[in-house]
């Protein structure tokens, strides 16, 4: 329903959308982004898109309560109907990866209606319309017929998507005809699913990075001593999960995922060794062990993601670890990781949580890395979710924010996934899921890496 500035086609190049042209300059010697609108783009309801509706969106998005961060801009101005003047507090590199990917809201429609009917009955400037819902149980979407870019609009009339949780209540929709397409299959019927009759599957990464966090913020947590966190890196078997509770459906990553910004390909994954992992418990004065909280996924984010942390709680039981496993709901799960939830600075993570953040496609891990390993700082929006502190990692995050040359960033990332490597900061990498739609062969679609992979965008008929 919503589209942005500037978007990622499937082979993951960046092209301008609602944006016709961007560039940047100085002005006053502060950095500046002139965007200039396509002409003729109109919401749902008909209004055409102006500035005024780009620099609401801006000004929305920068809210704290909205959970996006765009605290680089300074101000928004309109310059006419189609030109748009971003004015930025400093360079910000990350701005140009992200931040122009926000999506576009109606100005004059939401603050006819207020944000509680905006809530209700949403529109936007994409191919497809709201019509209704109902809250975990299904979203009705109509073709929007005056959509702006007639050769990537859908081929079908209407558009139902259907919450359904269960695995086999899922599998059973899609083989009685209740339903053409099904994301994430289940990973022990990909298979299957690959052999089945009149269908057709598209397998790609999922776009999270998934992650063990540890508390490092925490008075007398073990996870303060390094040798207690490479313990933990020691302890599991990663490439027997995913082998066995993944069915393969998951690559192992160190830091950052193969060929995106930072990737360092001389950093090695920690090898599976008890018997190490045993001696540094020991040398770390934990030679019995200890027992510590353990947060895991009871909501399938992710293929398996439940199963798989169990996996891991169970591995580091064997080494001395013993796990009290504490299954949370997304909701539930989301509250707890923040940093300023209940008192202000106490940690709300008390042991080890099984953790994701995307780090886009394609890949740069500066905005989740400023989330997650950047310390605690509330002042400059930083380490909103991290339990991890380390002032020089802190300096280098900040410094590769301010670097436009993508080399000279590049390799500031890369000393970044050193450093948070060999210091085992903002968690322990453990891998990336990989997700499997199946749908009917008499649909056409190829799935854009928004929303990661699940934008019904050109979808239709095979002719």
């Amino acid at each position: 329903m919503f589209e942005p500035l500037i978007r990622f086609t499937p082979d993951l190049h960046r092209e301008g959308w609602l944006a016709e042209s961007w560039s940047s300059g100085e002005l006053n010697g502060k950095p500046i982004v002139d965007v200039v609108l396509r002409a003729g783009v109109k919401f749902h309801n008909g209004d055409p898109v102006t500035s005024d509706d780009i620099v609401f969106s801006c000004d929305r998005f920068r809210d704290p309560r909205s959970g996006y961060n765009l605290g680089s801009i300074d101000k928004v101005e309109a310059l006419d109907e189609r030109r748009v003047r971003i004015h930025l507090k400093r360079a910000d590199a990350q701005f140009f990866v992200d931040n122009l990917v926000l999506l576009v809201m109606p100005k004059k429609y939401f603050e006819q209606v207020g944000e509680q009917e905006f809530a209700q009955h949403p529109i936007g400037t994409g191919p497809w319309k709201f019509v209704s819902r109902k809250i975990k149980d299904e979203l009705r979407l109509e073709r929007f017929n005056d959509y702006w870019k007639r050769d990537a609009a859908p081929g079908y009339a209407n558009l139902v998507i259907k919450v359904i949780q269960e695995d086999v209540t899922r599998v059973s929709a899609y083989k009685t005809g209740r339903v053409d397409l099904i994301d994430n299959v289940p990973l022990a019927l990909v298979d299957e699913f690959k052999a089945l009759p009149n269908t057709r599957t598209v397998t790609v990464p999922s776009g999270n990075n998934v992650f063990l966090n540890f508390n490092t913020q925490m008075p007398n947590s073990p996870f303060n001593d390094l040798r207690v966190r490479k313990a933990v890196a020691h302890a599991i078997d990663l490439d027997a999960i995913i082998q066995k509770v993944l069915f393969g459906q998951g690559k192992r990553y160190v830091q950052v995922a193969e060929a995106a910004a930072g990737y360092e390909p001389s950093l090695k994954p920690y090898a599976y060794d008890q018997a190490k992992a045993r001696s540094l418990l020991k040398e770390a004065g934990f030679p019995n062990g200890f027992e510590i909280p353990c947060y895991n996924h009871a909501t399938p984010r992710e293929p398996n993601i439940k199963e798989f942390g169990e996996a891991v709680y169970a591995y580091l039981a064997i080494v001395g670890i013993r796990c009290r496993v504490r299954s949370l709901e997304l909701g539930a799960y989301l509250a707890l990781v923040k940093r300023d939830r209940g008192a202000p600075g106490l940690p709300g993570v008390d042991g080890i949580i099984n953790w994701q953040w995307p780090q886009g496609l394609p890949g740069d891990p500066a905005q989740a890395w400023m989330g997650h390993l950047h310390s605690y700082d509330p002042g400059k929006g930083a380490g909103g979710y991290s339990y991890s502190s380390d002032p020089e990692v802190d300096m280098l995050l900040e410094k590769q924010a301010e670097v436009l040359d993508e080399n000279q960033r590049n390799e500031l990332l890369k000393r970044i996934a050193a450093l948070k490597n060999e210091r085992m900061l903002g968690g322990l990498p453990t891998y990336l899921p990989i997700i499997t739609f199946a749908f009917r062969d008499t649909i056409n679609w190829t799935p854009w890496p928004n929303a990661q992979w699940r934008a019904m965008q050109q979808i239709r008929p095979v002719k």
